[in-house]
């Protein structure tokens, strides 16, 4: 039987699971994400669900249901809209058991839920804490935001964590963003939970720190990834820049990384005459993803803007060249994990363009300081202007903010 052609994106139209993060388990492809909502007014409103395909066959995606649901998690703040399931990671444990480590608006903590199958129900577990039983995130820390989870060839367990906003303004909920770039924490694998050791910076440069070294233009946002290749640790992050998903390589999982490139762009900012957001004309926003190997050929996972909106957001995944430890920026592409070019016959339809292009500015989130209230993702509201500097000018409200 002749196998489906994959697309991008991978998953079908109605279906928005951005920031995704790959496993393989027993021959198969998992992927754990947020949940956009189709014209949702907010980024994660949805319920973690999860999808699974072949490793052989990557055209053929299978959803596996709702895994998760926010309301499992005792500390779920009533209001949705403004505090939703943020991007999750999972790992296998010692007892065999699934865990999943995600954060949720309004909690400040790192939640970890649990499963017998990799893409089964979930059950709240409990809050990365220290020893003290104190959670991460409630004593004076910067702000815990997009957990990674990643266990070592020898069993230790770490955690990656860290949010940053271009200039280290305080959040609008008075925690602090960080100013060093990522947090890890090392946990005992025999409860997933505790604390052992942290949190220590590993050399992943937050703005200031990033001046006249390779990471100046390319300081940790979010996003934090870890993978391992060889000998090797490759950390994986969103950029200031927001639109772009980079790397940093160290031996050593707890420091020393330097910085390696860019993974992928979602924007065309840096093509000749587009020197910033604001010339930018393709959709720009935010990315995030990891990378994967199957089957000796190397993968980065990302996602794309649709439907004119921050909070539409579809996942993406291309092939990308790898060679003596580096990986090379991979161009985005309507056949990602297809393997070559798709045949030239039939109909596609046009939604697997790999360019999209449309009036009015996607910058990252920002809710308007004016009158109006509103988030720039709103239906019909478009703010223009870098949302990372000052000159901003919202429509609904017609005030330079």
């Amino acid at each position: 039987m002749e196998k489906k052609q994959a697309f991008n994106p991978y998953l079908p139209s109605y279906e928005y699971v951005p920031d995704g993060e790959p496993h393989v388990v027993d021959g198969r492809v998992y992927i754990y994400g947020s949940h956009d909502l189709f014209n949702g007014l907010n980024f994660c409103l949805g319920d973690y669900v999860c999808w699974s395909a072949p490793v052989d066959d990557l055209g053929s995606w299978r959803y596996e249901g709702c895994i998760y649901r926010r309301e499992q998690d005792p500390a779920a703040p009533r209001i949705r809209l403004t505090n939703g399931l943020a991007a999750p990671d999972m790992i296998q444990g010692d007892d065999g058991r699934y865990y999943l480590y995600y954060f949720m608006g309004g909690t400040k903590m790192i939640s970890v839920a649990v499963c017998d199958k990799p893409a089964g129900k979930y059950e709240f577990y409990g809050y990365v804490k220290y020893a003290d039983q104190v959670p991460i995130g409630k004593k004076d820390e910067p702000f815990q935001f997009d957990p990674g989870i990643f266990r070592d060839d020898d069993g230790r367990l770490y955690l990656y964590t860290g949010f940053a906003l271009q200039g280290n303004p305080i959040l609008l909920d008075g925690s602090k963003p960080t100013e060093h770039g990522p947090m890890c924490f090392e946990l005992d694998p025999s409860d997933m939970l505790t604390v052992k050791r942290g949190p220590v910076y590993i050399g992943v440069a937050g703005e200031k720190e990033s001046i006249g070294t390779p990471y100046e233009g390319h300081a940790f946002l979010e996003a934090s990834s870890m993978r391992k290749f060889g000998d090797t640790y490759y950390f994986i992050y969103s950029s200031l820049n927001s639109h772009e998903l980079c790397y940093a390589t160290s031996k050593s999982p707890t420091g020393g990384f330097l910085y390696g490139g860019i993974l992928v762009s979602i924007g065309d900012i840096g093509l000749p005459g587009v020197t910033d957001v604001k010339h930018a004309k393709n959709y720009t926003g935010n990315t995030h993803g990891s990378l994967i190997e199957i089957g000796g050929k190397y993968y980065v996972f990302y996602h794309r803007h649709t439907n004119r909106k921050q909070s539409s957001r579809q996942a993406c995944a291309e092939q990308i060249r790898f060679e003596n430890g580096k990986f090379y920026q991979a161009e985005l592409t309507s056949c990602g994990l297809n393997g070559g070019p798709l045949k030239g016959r039939g109909k596609y339809p046009a939604y697997i363009a790999c360019n999209l292009y449309g009036s009015g500015l996607l910058c990252g989130a920002y809710i308007c300081q004016g009158r109006c209230g509103t988030p720039c993702y709103a239906e019909g509201v478009f703010f223009h202007g870098d949302y990372r500097s000052d000159s901003f000018y919202c429509e609904q409200c017609k005030l330079s903010l």
